[in-house]
């Protein structure tokens, strides 16, 4: 049970990795990444805002129109109270 699948020979040490010298990032690549990343974010803004946007304007227009025809039809009311009014008399 204790018998292992592989060989038994061992590989050599490794040669230690040298150190690279840092690269750094140009200002140009640095724009560039940025311009990149606020593209996609612009490209993934939510569409449902401009919906939203609209259809507050939509209620909002709904609102005023039922306002105003409440109020036409209070004024028309009062019209026809004060011309009853002024028939009795």
């Amino acid at each position: 049970m204790n018998a292992t699948l592989t060989r038994e020979t061992r590989h050599p040490l490794q040669p230690a990795h040298t150190a690279q010298p840092v690269r750094r990032v140009g200002l140009v690549d640095r724009a560039a990444l940025h311009l990149g990343v606020a593209l996609i974010k612009f490209g993934r803004r939510p569409v449902l805002a401009s919906y939203e946007r609209r259809a507050n304007l939509l209620e909002r227009a709904l609102a005023h129109a039922a306002r105003d025809a409440r109020v036409a039809a209070e004024r028309d009311r009062a019209v026809l109270n004060y011309s009853q009014l002024t028939l009795v008399r």
